[in-house]
């Protein structure tokens, strides 16, 4: 696995005094900062129109693509093409809760399918937020817990400064990828954005929003106590996710 440094947004709070005149510098400094750290019933036959209709059923299902297989845990989608439309996932954390997530193919179809290919591998299942700033963000999906690592294969920065048209912005619940200082490093580190941060529009490839499970977001944010400067979570502190399932 290609070690990559993901550390992903860290803010630093201005006073007011130093804010005036000073709202473009703020901003290129925080988008800096951003950049740098990331189971069948069998029938006996007695009931023929019971029979008929497990056999159409059973027929129906081997019409069935990849992309529509589903389990007791939700659905597997055929990742071996890029998705389009809207999927919906559901995120459990360890002692907190299911956060339900709205994924969006058509505005960025690189991101999700890959999001989805790591799911369904139960790439995220164990792993932690390593990373949480409170009025701002809570990152994960790093293998390393500490924002050094990813997934083995990078995907392309879909987002506007690297010629992709990316329409969503980076407001509360947002769902968005982590990167190093390369466009294209994004790998399986993300973020949600937890207030406003529209300063990232155009450099980082949102890809959702939450749908539920804001309040989970908010009370994670607001008691997260950092290492450092960088919004770091000492490893006993960092919150688990459990199992990520996608529903459709």
């Amino acid at each position: 696995m290609r070690r990559r440094f993901l550390t992903v947004l860290c803010v630093t709070a201005v006073s007011a005094s130093l804010l005036g005149g000073c709202g473009s510098e703020k901003k290129t400094e925080e988008k800096e900062a951003a950049g740098e750290v990331q189971g069948n019933e069998l029938s006996d036959g007695s009931d023929d129109s019971s029979q008929e209709e497990a056999k159409a059923e059973e027929s129906a299902s081997e019409e069935k693509s990849p992309e529509d297989s589903s389990t007791a845990e939700g659905v597997m989608l055929d990742v071996s093409k890029t998705l389009s439309g809207t999927h919906h996932a559901e995120m459990i954390l360890k002692d907190y809760g299911t956060i339900k997530m709205e994924l969006d193919a058509d505005t960025a179809p690189l991101t999700v399918t890959n999001f989805v290919k790591l799911v369904q591998e139960d790439f995220y299942d164990g792993l932690t937020f390593h990373r949480i700033v409170n009025d701002f963000m809570m990152q994960g999906g790093d293998p390393e817990g500490n924002g050094t690592g990813g997934a083995e294969e990078t995907i392309k920065g879909e987002f506007s400064n690297n010629g992709v048209e990316n329409e969503i912005s980076h407001t509360k619940g947002v769902i968005s990828m982590a990167r190093s200082t390369d466009y294209d490093s994004a790998s399986s580190q993300f973020f949600i954005v937890q207030a406003d941060s529209t300063f990232l529009d155009g450099d980082y490839a949102a890809f959702g929003h939450v749908t539920e499970g804001m309040d989970i977001v908010d009370e994670i944010c607001k008691n997260a106590k950092p290492i450092n400067s960088g919004g770091l979570i000492d490893t006993p502190e960092q919150p688990v996710i459990e199992d990520i399932i996608i529903v459709d």
